[in-house]
């Protein structure tokens, strides 16, 4: 399942830099995930890394988009690939 950014964001720009898929940009609004590129860190880093940065908490998982350990890793590895 992709993470989403919530309303409660603050636009403080420390989530972006973190993010090794560049799944994170800035929307009208506030940040905003691209679901296409968001593994959840997975074939990265044990966690996802925008949650731990995030200082008021607001990138839950996104219930709408949900994937398995496989699927977010198959997504990594066709990331990987297309940089290549």
């Amino acid at each position: 399942m992709a993470l989403m950014i919530t309303d409660d964001c603050i636009n403080c720009d420390v989530c972006e830099p973190e993010c090794p898929n560049d799944a994170i940009y800035m929307g009208a609004e506030i940040y905003e995930i691209n679901p296409d590129k968001c593994t959840e860190c997975v074939g990265h880093f044990n966690e996802p890394q925008c949650q731990q940065v995030c200082p008021v908490s607001c990138i839950p998982f996104n219930p709408a988009w949900r994937e398995s350990e496989d699927q977010l890793r198959e997504k990594f590895e066709r990331l990987q690939a297309a940089k290549a």
